[in-house]
């Protein structure tokens, strides 16, 4: 049975009526709690149902889930400073832990830390949890905290996050369970940002991360970079929980495969599958589909430090080339929103929405290719499936392209190695980004000069002093002002083209139990083998 619901139906009433409900509200305190909230009475009758039946359901302990993600490689890491594609995130979730976790409201809430608090947003005090444990028997302790901090700012490490942990000037414990963190300037957004899969804690002195030793619901038994991974539970985990005996990951590189997968019963859950492939899945009983709006994207990345990127007025000319409602309703098959070429989505509280996405327009696209002397030349532009849809998104630039005399060559690679050998490197080429819960965090990541994963080799002073200032900025209204302005300069002058913000679809068989929306994506934020469980 798919997962239908309606139209005003979101995660956020589903859990506030469930919560309602757990507390002993009656049927007229949830309808005046449902009206209150704008939701209409059909839906909300539908709703108080689902949610009663919801919370009638009991969590079922053992099984061993299969699950198959869309990408993966030889450079599979369990270093979680090192983490970038999803596999890496959903291991990495499953046997280590954060300081904070983001509920699926966004709401920042504690994990390994019982409080982090801060009277100026510059110097912060982290209390730990106490009687926590590593796989190994190690006692979880405020070295651990600090040690994992520091291997961010580390050069040698190569940590993904090395520009966001820069700020943080000093990182010493207090005592056994207490960490002070002190921040170059004010940064109200520090829980968030230790919400980030990257930021999850390691034992003191680690050096081999080959077993993954954590404190996390699963140990990982089996681990093969590129092939697959098999964790098992851990038995002493400080939190309620994990459901599941265990659970296998791999990649299915293929969407159709993935999706079949899931219906001959050979898989549990088949992560991010193409909008297409939905109506694969309607009309069967035995699967359903979970949707998740959080704000990833396929961008198409042109290069400012390299030609054709290099040429005055190609990268104005693609963007008007670029076709964002045939992407919207043809490739991504409605589930998407149209994007507007920088990455913080209408999700996101500081999202700018008086920035308008480019128009399609051929003919000013053409004259501005002809202004960059390559109309009429052969431009390659590197695609693979390990980018989602970014085979057709390319398909359909180079027929647009074909119609102006501008031609395209569309270099389809393997998903194998599409990370490590052409993202980021190519002239013109497709990235996959994962949702970020702040402007601070996508900024800092993809935009700022220093940025480990600059796409487009963007650099900017004046960008670079702005992120600084909306940091620190504890006036909201500043702060949204700055953002606001940040994402212009994105759009207008950044080599990044971000056409639309996807709509997140697991396919999952109609066991899985436990599933809920998250900010920082599908898989439950890549979190879900802690918190699902299997329904025979």
């Amino acid at each position: 049975m798919t997962n239908k619901k309606p139209t005003n139906w979101t995660g956020r009433d589903d859990a506030m009526v469930e919560n309602a409900i757990r507390r002993g509200a009656t049927r007229r305190d949830l309808l005046k709690l449902l009206a209150a909230s704008g939701v209409a009475v059909g839906a909300g009758s539908s709703l108080m149902m689902s949610a009663t039946r919801a919370v009638a359901e009991t969590p079922v302990f053992g099984g061993h889930l299969k699950a198959a993600g869309w990408s993966s490689s030889t450079a599979d890491t369990l270093d979680p400073a090192k983490a970038s594609l999803s596999t890496d995130y959903v291991r990495c979730c499953a046997i280590y832990n954060r300081l904070t976790f983001l509920d699926e409201f966004g709401q920042v809430q504690m994990e390994l830390a019982d409080s982090i608090e801060s009277a100026d947003a510059k110097t912060w005090t982290v209390k730990l949890k106490s009687g926590v444990s590593f796989h190994d028997g190690k006692p979880f302790t405020s070295a651990d905290v600090v040690f994992s901090m520091n291997r961010h700012l580390d050069p040698a490490v190569g940590s993904k996050v090395n520009s966001i942990a820069k700020q943080m000037t000093e990182i010493k414990a207090v005592d056994d369970l207490t960490v002070e963190i002190v921040l170059e300037e004010s940064n109200a957004d520090l829980p968030t940002i230790l919400s980030l899969h990257h930021f999850m804690i390691v034992a003191d002195g680690t050096t081999d991360f080959s077993k993954g030793n954590g404190t996390g619901a699963f140990m990982m038994e089996t681990f093969e970079p590129g092939v697959k991974s098999i964790a098992v539970k851990n038995p002493n985990y400080f939190k309620d929980g994990p459901y599941l005996d265990s659970f296998e990951y791999f990649a299915i590189t293929d969407n159709n495969a993935r999706v079949n997968a899931v219906l001959s019963g050979d898989i549990h859950m088949g992560a991010s599958i193409k909008g297409r492939s939905r109506r694969m899945l309607e009309g069967q009983d035995h699967v359903w589909s979970s949707v998740t709006s959080s704000g990833n994207y396929t961008n198409l990345n042109i290069r400012l430090d390299m030609e054709p990127g290099a040429k005055e007025g190609f990268i104005e000319g693609m963007k008007h080339l670029i076709n964002r409602e045939a992407i919207e309703k043809s490739v991504l098959r409605g589930m998407a929103t149209v994007g507007n070429d920088q990455p913080v989505s209408a999700a996101n509280r500081y999202h700018n929405s008086e920035l308008a996405p480019k128009a399609f327009d051929p003919e000013k696209a053409k004259a501005m290719f002809a202004k960059s002397g390559l109309l009429g030349e052969t431009v390659p532009i590197v695609a693979s499936d390990a980018a989602t849809a970014s085979v057709d998104m390319a398909t359909v630039v180079q027929q647009a392209g074909s119609e102006i005399g501008m031609n395209f060559d569309v270099q389809r690679v393997p998903s194998d190695g599409y990370w490590s050998k052409y993202w980021l490197k190519a002239p013109v080429h497709f990235g996959n980004i994962n949702p970020r819960p702040t402007p601070d965090i996508l900024f800092s990541l993809l935009y700022s000069s220093d940025a480990k994963w600059n796409e487009s080799q963007f650099k900017s002073e004046k960008f670079d002093k702005m992120l600084i200032e909306a940091r620190g900025a504890l006036n909201e209204d500043l702060r949204k002002e700055i953002y606001w302005d940040m994402q212009e300069m994105i759009a207008n002058n950044a080599g990044t083209v971000i056409p639309a913000y996807l709509s997140n679809v697991d396919a999952l068989s109609k066991s899985v139990k436990g599933l809920r929306p998250n900010p920082l994506g599908g898989q439950m934020g890549y979190a879900f083998a802690e918190y699902v469980w299997l329904d025979a």
